[in-house]
């Protein structure tokens, strides 16, 4: 991690007092010696010149209160060694006599050497000056980043966005994106040298929108690995990010939620540190605009008067005109702390004059945000499914398309893979009575009967598999179309389907038996064996899976004229030892299901000597 100066145990003005009184010191020494007077003469002059920009830094320090430390630290310390190299040459000419005739040998080696790296000083402080001193960035060659330009270019764009005008440290942020995409040694030296924190404090400032993006793209392609999204969210950034994505402008909104995705993406401890600033909420609501997110309520009969006057106080207690149609949740734009702050109309305003691409970009990069948090994430999927999040993605799926209908896919797949899991949150945010639970249902099943994309169907049997165990034992609506998929021509929708049914007839599914008896019903025996032969030495993967669906229909309904027409015994003891090769927990259960098929199928012998796994 990057050092951090106010760490450091000197101050800039103590590390500064050093350098300055080595070159009192040495000026005085030149005035004393007794032999090479001139060359003595010359290097007093050369520490003259540094002593003065010495003392310029100092005045600096003393009067600029965000003053870029890194690389005053580093020029300084180096001065300071070439100050304490002439102070010994100096002592050297001191002597007299026996002694001078000694030392003379190695003398004017000596001055030519530390005349050449003093003079390497005051090119490295007038540098240094010139970056303090300018309005933008200088991009001059200091002496001690003579082998490595990196190291200065980056040194003056970081004290330009921590110190400049608000447009030099936009282009300086710009800059500094252009550095980092080329390679990861210049993201390296962006964040060891301190660039990290003022590009934080240039997010979050405000007071330019393209500032604002330069610095979230800056930030983007820095933390392009675990450590250094780590660094980023040490250094406090994560409730930055989170305050400026609820209350910016679109178009600032639009880089901030890819900064989002890249660092949930990365480091699951950002996953957990954005779902403690409650960033789903704003990324909801910006993927909700425009959308009208009222679940449908079940009517009986005429509402009463007593009824209307409660929900017409309900809405003006939320600022909802009751005469509207419909309250739409991007209607209430909460932070990321859950309170409501000013800016409402601007806000509105801004987005009624932004353009479609801008809205549809920013919505498209609030579901990328949504699936990244919420893979393997309990809190951030669970957040999603309290808020409206569900309903919302439901309406999007079921009206959007491209990018923004396959990431709010992928979405609804992560969050049921983590309720998969998790008995808790699939009983909360899935249960049977819930609409916003049937609405997603409905267009994951719209969405494997009617798409003919696979990356759009397979997201959706993904999702359905991991939802197995909410559906009710007869549940031929959802098992039917899933069968229908096992003859799919694309192997992977089939083999994505073969996984989901596996998980509707598994152990740990209480209806497994009656969801056996569908798949037969459905008439899915024959399909699932022409797709174990397609996959037969072409995929393994999928080959196992397959034959893993067959076991437990065999354990299941073992007395099935479908399993004995398709000789699924003959299958499985064929294919029993490569399954359980890959999947040792397996191997019980093939046992079993190779043993009950044996008692149902003639010409079969119960008690043969057939393969155990």
């Amino acid at each position: 991690m990057a050092n951090n100066p106010e760490n450091d145990e000197k101050t800039l003005q103590e590390e500064l007092s050093l350098p300055i009184h080595l070159a009192d010191r040495v000026i005085k020494s030149a005035h004393e010696v007794e032999s090479s007077k001139l060359e003595c003469a010359e290097l007093a002059k050369q520490v003259d010149r540094l002593s003065q920009q010495l003392r310029s830094a100092v005045r600096i320090a003393a009067t600029t209160p965000s003053l870029y430390e890194r690389p005053v630290r580093r020029i300084v310390a180096d001065v300071a060694k070439n100050l304490e190299r002439a102070i010994t040459l100096l002592r050297k000419c001191k002597h007299s006599g026996v002694l001078r005739q000694v030392f003379s040998i190695t003398t004017t080696a000596d001055f030519r050497k530390v005349s050449n790296l003093l003079e390497s000083s005051i090119g490295d402080m007038k540098w240094l000056l010139s970056v303090f001193e300018s309005d933008g960035a200088n991009l001059s060659l200091p002496p001690i980043a003579s082998n490595d330009p990196i190291l200065s270019w980056v040194w003056s764009y970081i004290a330009t966005i921590q110190m400049g005008q608000l447009k030099d440290r936009a282009e300086a942020a710009s800059s500094l994106v252009s550095l980092a995409s080329d390679n990861d040694r210049n993201k390296k030296i962006i964040v060891d040298e301190g660039g990290v924190t003022p590009l934080l404090r240039l997010l979050k400032e405000g007071s330019s929108p393209d500032a604002q993006i330069a610095a979230a793209n800056a930030l983007f392609h820095v933390a392009t690995d675990r450590e250094r999204v780590r660094i980023i969210i040490d250094l406090i950034g994560i409730p930055t990010i989170v305050s400026v994505l609820g209350d910016s402008p679109m178009r600032v909104q639009v880089a901030v939620v890819n900064l989002v995705a890249e660092m949930a993406e990365l480091d699951p401890i950002a996953q957990e540190e954005f779902a403690r600033e409650n960033v789903t909420r704003p990324l909801v609501s910006l993927l909700a605009m425009d959308t009208v997110l009222d679940e449908p309520k079940p009517q009986s009969g005429k509402p009463s008067i007593h009824s209307l006057v409660q929900i017409n106080k309900e809405l003006v207690g939320k600022g909802t005109n009751p005469n509207s149609r419909s309250a739409s949740f991007s209607s209430n734009h909460y932070h990321s702390d859950g309170s409501s702050r000013g800016g409402h109309y601007r806000k509105e305003r801004d987005r009624e004059v932004e353009s479609p691409e801008v809205k549809l970009k920013l919505k498209v990069g609030c579901a990328e945000a949504l699936w990244k948090l919420c893979r393997d994430c309990l809190l951030n999927s669970r957040k999603v499914t309290e808020t409206k999040g569900l309903i919302c993605l439901a309406k999007i799926i079921e009206r959007e398309v491209g990018d923004l209908q396959l990431n709010c896919l992928i979405t609804v797949m992560e969050i049921a893979a983590v309720a998969e899991s998790n008995p808790e949150l699939r009983r909360s945010a899935f249960k049977h009575n819930s609409p916003a639970a049937k609405a997603v249902i409905d267009q994951l099943m719209r969405v494997i009967q009617e798409e003919t994309n696979p990356d759009l169907q397979i997201p959706a049997i993904k999702a359905i598999g991991s939802l197995a165990r909410t559906f009710a034992a007869r549940e031929t609506r959802i098992v039917g179309p899933l069968v229908a998929r096992l003859g799919n021509e694309n192997v992977d929708v089939a083999t994505e389907a073969a996984i989901a049914l596996g998980k509707f007839v598994c152990i740990e599914n209480f209806n497994c038996v009656e969801h056996s008896k569908t798949i037969i019903e459905f008439d899915g025996v024959p399909s699932l064996m022409r797709l174990l032969k397609a996959t037969d030495r072409t995929n393994e993967q999928a080959h196992m899976h397959c034959l893993v669906l067959l076991c437990y229909l065999a354990l299941h309904v073992g007395n099935s004229k479908a399993l004995e027409q398709a000789r699924v015994l003959s299958t499985l003891e064929g294919g029993a030892r490569s399954v359980v090769a890959q999947n040792p927990d397996m191997k019980e259960v093939f046992y079993k299901a190779i043993h009950h098929l044996s008692l149902y199928q003639p010409g079969a012998h119960p008690h043969r000597q057939t393969y155990m796994p």
